[in-house]
Parts: structure tokens; C-alpha cells; sequence
């Protein structure tokens, strides 16, 4: 148990800070559709332009620079268009360079786990939880040869990242490598010519605050009517006054409807997004905006009355409610995902299972703890070799969407949030919960246990149990010894120190002059029960 890290306190979870919803724009004509592929394909252009310049600024881009790159725009497009499109190209480029240092730290931990690896003899274990020697002669031979291809490949990411330099591909690497493998994805060359057309477009323009309906470039009315702001270029298809072009579809947003009503009636910023689905054919919009902060609520009012511990894992969430002592009251809850099939299929397994269990803390009127867990730096191939089950488990697990959708949906619901360090609760939940919890009727599993422990941690209790006390000796009865400290004890989490001496507590350990004399004890066998009492003769004197 020695060597264990400091953990971090639990805290509350703050709420979102922005909101989105998104319609199916129903009824288009051909022509509104052949006008949204014109403009989306005219912005996209001048966005695709605008990102080259902006990688080749690299870090010397300034204010000055951004100026310049609008003002290009502006004549080709208008004002508003230049501004939105300059400000997206800097959120990817922005975005590129946190991918760059991310797969920079990837790189560098995988070259120091492969160096260590080396140097150590072969089939030799490593310390816990750490890897140790290569199996053979063969395998140290072929990671030999990675390591050089690693360094190789860190000293190129490092200099694009000294130079600022950053690789990027408007519509997605995938769909562009997707290319070359047209019958694996079973796509024809038109469909994938399609698919990569529609995600080039740019159809999307920023809010602004004071401005009708808190958009001049993509307006959309209370009622649900749809006008764009054309591009000076194609100006001569407006179907309106100033160069705009009204849809004939309209929308309603059904989810969030009267908040985004009374959100653009008093003129506030709200940025839209159209974009095309080719493969149902479809068209939607997607309305955004930020919210201000919420007050979130105090820690110690979330755990008042207890709240719910989930243990996060590839294909469930395993819940158990607990009571504001860190009891299991109840029975435990499983809420089950499948995560095969497309993106849209994982992401509404995900929403189920959540709501799920949202709906569940929502009827007792419970807080929701959860490990805050961050698996960035636990993917890598060479950290855990060739556990390759374990590693794609961990990669499967949803847990950057999860998180998202959970503080999403949880923020609608008013359900506080809980966050605890994700140190050992798997490994002290299954030692001191899972057999406790375990009878005739019901079998724990270790996932449950797992959420024990995640929930006491949260409420601020420890998650170890207490042990036995020690039998009562005759002339020995001592109070009832426990593990356990204190809330306000610091390191209560940590290892018992090993005190030496006896365990009787008659004599206080190393303490007394013969405290190591066994001969000195009342037992049997020993020297001095069997010694001859004989009394001194008195002094001549008297």
C-alpha cells in the first residue's frame, strides 16, 4: 500500500456555458437548395483560401495580419461573411496546434517507454503497474527499430511546432484518406464526391448582440422564417430586399423553442449553421449561443442527503445510491450502451443510458458523483504493449462525450454534478465492498463496488473499511481499534504507519525496562515462576 499518490478533493461540477439546437429545415425547393450549395460552395472557397494563409503566417500572425485577410474577403463576400470566416479559420488553426502538442506528449512518453524497455535485461519484470523487459531477443530487435522511427517522427512534429506550422485538411483526413479505399467504404465515386463537397461548404455566421433577431447574416424570425444575406458575387439571386434570400422552409426548434424565442426577441447573439446529411438528403440548422454562468451549487448542500456513485466503463454505467453516511442503500443500477455501429447510433446509446440515469436521481432528488477521469495519456501503444484488449478497452470507453453529454443533460435537469480522483476506487471498492455486499440474493459485481467506493469518496468518507478489533485479554480491554480517521485527518487515505513493538497495550511499545524480557511476563514455563522465594536474615546490629 506504500507509495500511493495524493489525490485530489471532489468538487462540484460548474454547468455548461453554451446551448445548441438544431431543426430539419422540411419543405426546401430545388432552387433553395441549389442556392445553399452555390453559397456554401462560393464561402468555402474563400475559407479554404483564408486557412492556407493563416498556416502560412504560422506565429507571426497578428491583429494587422487578421485585418488584412478581411479586408480580402470582404470584396468577395461581405463584411460579415469575412469576419465569420476569419474567425473559424483561427479557431481550426488554434484547434490543429492543440492536436500538434497533444500527439507532441504522446510521441515523447511512447520514446521514454520504449528506452526504458531497452535497457532492461530481457523477460526481466518491472515493478507494479510498470512494464519490465521485452520477451525476446526479437521483439528488443524490432522496438529497437521503432525507437528510431520515433525519434524521427518527434523531431519533425517538434519543428512544425517551433515554426508554427500545422497540417490541416478542411473537411476531414479521414473522409480525404476514405479516397483510396472506395470499396471498403462501400461508396462510389460520386457518393464520395458528394459527401466531400457538402463537408466544405461554409455556411455559418456569427451572432450579434443589438442586431435584429441577433444575426444579419443567417436571420431566422420568431415565426420560423429563414433568410440569408447573399455574397456580393451572388447578389443576382435574392429573392428579397437588400440582397437577401428567403427559405421556404421554416423552423420551429422543438427542444428549447421558447428559450431561443425569448433569447433572439430581446436582440441577443445567436450564430446559426447549415449543413447538408447526403446521406438521408437532408438540410438542418443549428442555432447556438452562450449562456452566462451559473452559480453552482455548494459541496456541501450537493452531498446533504446523500447522493448516487457511478462507475464508469465500456459498455455500462454501474450506479449505486448512497445515503449521506456513505451506506449503499438500495439495491445497484446498471445502464447498458452497445458503442458498435455508427457515430450517431453510439451517441444515442450514450443519451439513454444517461437520461436513464439522470430520470433516476431526478425522483429522489439526489446529486450524481462521477471519477473524473482523462485517458489522453493511457492510449498509447507502447505504455501498455501487448495488452491489446486492455488498451482498446480504454479507447472505447466514451469518456470525452460522456462527460459532455452528462454535464449537458444534468444542467437541464438541475441535478448537481460531483467530480471525485478516480485513485483506487476500482481496486478499494472490490477489496472492502464487493463481499460485504455480496449475500445469497444478490452477487456484486466489482463495478458496483467501484461505485461504493466513488460515492463515499465524494460524500468524504473514507472508502476502506474498518477491521476487526482484537480479542479482549484478561487484564487487557481496549477500545475498538480502527483504520479509520477522521474527516479532517490529512493523508486519511494513505497507509497506517507500521509502529513496532507488542500489540498488547498493558505496556505502550518500547516503553519499560524489560519490556523485551519474556522471562519478566506472568507465563507459564518461564524462569521466573519456577524461582525459590527465601527471606533475607536480619541485620546483626539490631
Amino acid at each position: 500500500m506504500g507509495g500511493l499518490r495524493e489525490m485530489a478533493a471532489p468538487f462540484v461540477v460548474s454547468g455548461p456555458a453554451g446551448v445548441a439546437i438544431r431543426d430539419r429545415l422540411k419543405g426546401l425547393t430545388v432552387e433553395d437548395e441549389e442556392v445553399l450549395r452555390l453559397v456554401g460552395g462560393h464561402l468555402g472557397s474563400l475559407a479554404s483560401r483564408d486557412l492556407k494563409a493563416r498556416c502560412a503566417d504560422g506565429l507571426e500572425h497578428g491583429s494587422e495580419r487578421w485585418a488584412v485577410r478581411k479586408r480580402a474577403l470582404t470584396g468577395e463576400s461581405s463584411s460579415r461573411w469575412a469576419g465569420s470566416i476569419t474567425k473559424a479559420t483561427h479557431d481550426q488553426w488554434g484547434l490543429a496546434r492543440r492536436g500538434q502538442a497533444a500527439h507532441l506528449h504522446d510521441l515523447e512518453a511512447g520514446i521514454d517507454t520504449v528506452r526504458h524497455r531497452l535497457s532492461l535485461p530481457l523477460v526481466e519484470w518491472g515493478p507494479k503497474r510498470a512494464a519490465g523487459g521485452y520477451r525476446s531477443q526479437k521483439e528488443w530487435f524490432a522496438k529497437s527499430r521503432r525507437l528510431h522511427v520515433l525519434e524521427d517522427r518527434l523531431a519533425a512534429v517538434r519543428a512544425d511546432q517551433e515554426a508554427g506550422r500545422v497540417h490541416v485538411v478542411r473537411g476531414g483526413k479521414r473522409l480525404l484518406n476514405t479516397r483510396h479505399h472506395l470499396e471498403k467504404a462501400q461508396l462510389d465515386k460520386a457518393q464520395w464526391r458528394t459527401r466531400w463537397e457538402a463537408s466544405r461548404r461554409f455556411l455559418q455566421a456569427d451572432g450579434e448582440s443589438g442586431k435584429r433577431c441577433g444575426n444579419e447574416t443567417i436571420r431566422v424570425s420568431p415565426d420560423g422564417e429563414v433568410s440569408i444575406r447573399l455574397p456580393v458575387p451572388l447578389a443576382h439571386l435574392a429573392n428579397a430586399a437588400h440582397g437577401r434570400y428567403v427559405l421556404a422552409a421554416r423552423v420551429a426548434f422543438p427542444h428549447r423553442g421558447e428559450t431561443w424565442r425569448d433569447w433572439i426577441t430581446a436582440n441577443r447573439a445567436v450564430a446559426y449553421r447549415i449543413r447538408e446529411d447526403t446521406d438521408r438528403g437532408r438540410w438542418y440548422l443549428t442555432a447556438s449561443w452562450t449562456v452566462p454562468p451559473v452559480q453552482t451549487v455548494p459541496f456541501s448542500t450537493a452531498r446533504a442527503s446523500g447522493l448516487i456513485g457511478v462507475d464508469t466503463n465500456a459498455d455500462h454505467l454501474a450506479a449505486w445510491r448512497l445515503d449521506a453516511h456513505g451506506n449503499p442503500v438500495g439495491a445497484p443500477r446498471r445502464f447498458d450502451y452497445d458503442l458498435s455501429g455508427t457515430a450517431a447510433h453510439r451517441d444515442a446509446q450514450v443519451r439513454h443510458a444517461l437520461i436513464r440515469l439522470l430520470h433516476w436521481a431526478k425522483r429522489y432528488h439526489l446529486a450524481v458523483a462521477v471519477e473524473d477521469l482523462d485517458f489522453t495519456a493511457e492510449t498509447t501503444r507502447e505504455k501498455h504493449g501487448r495488452r491489446k484488449r486492455f488498451r482498446k478497452l480504454i479507447s472505447g470507453m466514451p469518456v470525452a462525450r460522456l462527460r459532455a453529454r452528462l454535464l449537458a443533460m444534468a444542467a437541464e435537469l438541475g441535478i448537481p454534478l460531483v467530480a471525485v480522483d478516480p485513485a483506487y476506487t476500482s481496486k478499494w471498492g472490490a477489496q472492502h465492498w464487493k463481499k460485504p455486499l455480496t449475500s445469497s440474493k444478490r452477487k456484486t459485481s466489482r463495478h458496483d463496488a467501484a461505485a461504493v467506493a466513488i460515492g463515499r469518496r465524494a460524500l468524504g468518507h473514507p472508502i476502506r473499511r474498518r477491521t476487526t478489533p482484537p480479542p479482549a485479554h484478561q487484564s487487557d480491554e481496549q477500545g475498538h481499534r480502527t483504520v479509520q480517521a477522521g474527516p479532517a485527518t490529512p493523508g486519511r487515505e494513505g497507509p497506517r504507519p507500521r509502529i513496532p513493538g507488542p500489540r498488547s497495550r498493558v505496556v505502550p511499545p518500547g516503553r519499560g525496562a524489560k519490556a523485551g524480557n519474556q522471562n519478566t511476563h506472568h507465563r507459564s514455563e518461564c524462569s521466573a515462576e519456577h524461582e525459590t522465594w527465601q527471606q533475607d536474615s536480619p541485620p546483626l546490629s539490631l
